[in-house]
């Protein structure tokens, strides 16, 4: 099977994407879930004309001459409302929030006004309708405010709640099981011997399913053999995992199994090379409903991998619209880069920022897929595109911020 391109191969992963389905939160839960349904305004908001400051709800044509003196007759504040009617030369104290009595369409900052007993002296004036926020300034009642495929944020789940809706329909979270191969891995903390070295991708791949709203279910490490792999994928099954992460075992090596062992469990073969730097050997198939993704074992390569289709695949059962949207963006070159191959390369580098408040790259020298520490640092991964010229310092490229 020859090289395919990024493109590509990110078009065939989110075309075999199944949808989920929908499920009921609560406001309380929803942070970070996506929309399966549009979202109405159950109400209008604000629900009635509010003060935008502290001070006193009046007629404006009242206060429209230095020197006025009117009658308080009461007060107004959140949650508690002036019951009754404001008249000529009349004002009732308000505080920000509170609805405006009837009769009122302005209000007189305190700091313009002289309170003597229950009377106050207009000291400044202001022009009719000020410092009011009126009804529905906000949203109205019934209007659609949030579309389905939209990821609840911080700020769009105030919105939910202030539209009165204390459940929402959003689509079930992705199960993703990961599960980590390779005789030569020890978890974290555990006993290694000197040919062993430390897990770490598990945890790399995890962080990228909590941030793109999966639920990551962690299967273990599995050993080059095809016995313990398929118990590994008999567990994913089990799980009823949407989609099964493997890392490492991807390439062609006498113990790389995980391909061997998936396709004899039943996968369909989606692709399993691509024409990438890090992460050419990265499997792709179906295994029934379920999405298979073989991550490369260099812990640069698993990183850029789950970033590129990993990202987008979960977004996509999702329902986002935006899943397949490129998060690049332009930068500057902090030094020469010479011609690329016929890989699309992603150049862990140090990025900073100029006076001017442009990104400025510079990759690091040595690019090996194992050095943990160098991605750890870099602030950007700059993209070069299969066959691309020599570049010099100052030029312009394209950049996945880190």
């Amino acid at each position: 099977m020859s090289l395919i391109s990024v493109e590509e191969a990110l078009n065939r992963v989110l075309a075999s994407a199944h949808q989920l389905e929908p499920e009921t939160v609560s406001i309380d839960e929803a942070h970070g879930r996506t929309l399966s349904a549009p979202l109405r305004a159950k109400r209008t908001q604000p629900p009635f004309d509010a003060s935008a400051m502290d001070g006193y709800a009046v007629r404006g044509v009242d206060i429209a001459k230095i020197g006025s003196a009117l009658r308080v007759i009461g007060e107004s504040a959140a949650g508690h409302a002036f019951q009754g009617e404001l008249g000529a030369m009349e004002a009732v104290r308000i505080f920000t929030g509170a609805p405006v009595p009837d009769g009122g369409d302005t209000i007189l900052l305190q700091e313009y006004a002289k309170r003597e007993g229950d009377t106050v002296i207009v000291e400044t004036s202001e022009a009719i309708g000020r410092h009011i926020r009126k009804t529905g300034l906000d949203f109205a009642e019934g209007a659609i405010l949030l579309e389905a495929g939209h990821r609840l944020n911080e700020r769009s789940l105030a919105l939910a709640a202030a539209m009165d809706h204390g459940h929402v329909e959003v689509y079930r979270k992705p199960r993703v099981a990961i599960l980590a191969t390779g005789d030569e891995l020890v978890r974290p903390g555990e006993a290694a011997r000197h040919d062993q070295i430390v897990a770490s991708n598990h945890l790399t791949v995890a962080a990228f399913v909590r941030a793109a709203g999966g639920e990551p279910l962690q299967l273990g490490i599995a050993g080059d053999s095809f016995f313990a792999l398929e118990r590994g994928i008999l567990a994913a099954e089990a799980e009823r995992a949407d989609v099964l992460i493997t890392l490492g075992g991807a390439s062609v090596g006498d113990h790389d199994l995980v391909q061997s062992v998936l396709i004899r469990r039943g996968m369909e073969l989606g692709f399993w090379r691509i024409a990438m730097r890090p992460g050419k050997p990265l499997i792709h198939g179906k295994l029934g409903d379920m999405s298979i993704l073989g991550l490369p074992g260099n812990p640069v390569s698993s990183y850029v991998c789950a970033r590129l289709f990993l990202t987008p695949l979960i977004r996509a059962m999702q329902g986002d619209p935006n899943a397949a949207s490129d998060p690049s963006e332009p930068a500057i070159l902090g030094c020469a880069v010479r011609q690329n191959d016929k890989r699309q390369d992603y150049l862990r580098s140090e990025l900073v920022i100029d006076p001017d408040g442009l990104p400025v790259v510079t990759p690091y020298e040595v690019q090996d897929s194992s050095m943990i520490r160098v991605c750890a640092e870099a602030g950007a991964l700059v993209i070069r595109m299969p066959n691309a010229p020599a570049q010099e310092k100052g030029e312009k490229c394209r950049i996945f911020r880190l």
